[in-house]
């Protein structure tokens, strides 16, 4: 199936809330995301109302959520990316030493995978990372939980290498979340 990917607008908060309560229902959802199904739906519609418009382009140039559109209308998949600077408050790990960028949310629903469509949004998401204006980003990182096998060997097929940086699990310091990152092409 052909997809269209681009960046979610901000009256879709709606489907965005959906896709992101079926990625939480997903059976990998405990290793691959820190929010759960219980917290996600309890938010009210502001809540995602904000969080898209956050993601959209009119958003600005910090954060922007791709989605996976098909021929239909329905949402296939998301990532977000999220732009990090040495001057911004802590988000997730180590505060950034670089101007860098960092992928969350990434999801894609069961029966569209296996066909390439998360190396589309996670092209779009790249690109975007390193089309961001002055200064540059440097990097673009993500985490993936150490019982994850599977998003890590994708991660390692697009290009992504371990950075050897790890933190605790929130909620569980017996587990680990290990940093994954591209350098940017010189």
């Amino acid at each position: 199936m052909d997809y269209v990917i681009r960046p979610v607008r901000a009256e879709e908060w709606a489907l965005a809330k959906e896709l992101r309560l079926a990625a939480l229902q997903d059976p990998v959802a405990p290793v691959a995301f820190l929010e759960t199904y219980e917290q996600a739906v309890a938010q009210p519609d502001e809540f995602w109302q904000d969080r898209t418009a956050r993601g959209a382009e009119a958003g600005g140039d910090e954060v922007r959520q791709f989605i996976a559109e098909a021929p239909d209308g329905s949402w296939a998949g998301s990532i977000t990316v999220l732009v990090e600077r040495p001057e911004d408050d802590l988000r997730f790990g180590e505060p950034a030493e670089v101007h860098q960028a960092h992928v969350v949310g990434v999801f894609v629903r069961p029966e569209a995978r296996g066909g390439g469509l998360a190396e589309q949004l996670f092209r779009a998401g790249v690109e975007w990372a390193w089309s961001v204006g002055e200064p540059q980003i440097e990097r673009v990182r993500l985490y993936v939980h150490e019982n994850n096998p599977r998003a890590a060997a994708f991660y390692r097929r697009f290009g992504f290498a371990p950075s050897g940086e790890t933190l605790a699990v929130p909620g569980d310091p017996t587990a680990r979340e290990l940093e994954y990152e591209i350098v940017r092409p010189v």
